[in-house]
């Protein structure tokens, strides 16, 4: 009888004690989702953009390294086959911007010195255009499970002595 007054009385202080859970505010869909926001950092993905034969690859930085020497490498190949080097001797590197989209499509852009008065940005951004064309797939960045847009700067070897 004891046992059960004590069970009683025990029962009764914890469940007095347990309505502090019951009052305690829950966060709003908006908060969690501005906390969340908070915590992404936005200057990182968690995939890099990647083609087929880098995925074979399980360490993150070789993955990465491997993409960007394959993009290095393809685009080498593509304008090596113009006169690019024969039009402009003294560029020997040219840094290009690419954009690897959502979509997986590709765009790229030559990134020129602001006072480049030495060579013809028009023709060479032209020719860029004209040879990048039917470039292998590449499979977008991700992002929390979502593909993002990618961006970067590649230097690119034109003339190879």
């Amino acid at each position: 009888m004891i046992k059960n007054k004590i069970a009683i009385g025990s029962f009764f202080i914890t469940l007095c004690f347990s309505c502090q859970y019951f009052e305690k505010k829950v966060p709003s869909e908006k908060e969690l989702l501005e906390q969340q926001m908070k915590e992404i950092n936005w200057k990182e993905v968690d995939e890099y953009p990647s083609v087929v034969d880098c995925e074979k690859l399980t360490d993150k930085e070789l993955q990465k390294q491997c993409f960007f020497d394959f993009l290095t490498t393809t685009i080498q190949e593509k304008l090596a086959v113009d006169t690019l080097s024969n039009l402009f001797p003294q560029l020997d590197t040219i840094e290009v911007k690419v954009t690897v989209l959502p979509n997986a499509m590709l765009q790229f852009e030559p990134q020129f010195p602001k006072d480049s008065v030495a060579y013809d940005t028009i023709k060479i951004d032209s020719i860029l255009h004209a040879r990048l064309v039917d470039f292998p797939k590449v499979n977008p960045a991700i992002k929390r499970g979502i593909p993002v847009k990618t961006q970067f700067v590649l230097p690119v070897i034109i003339k190879q002595e």
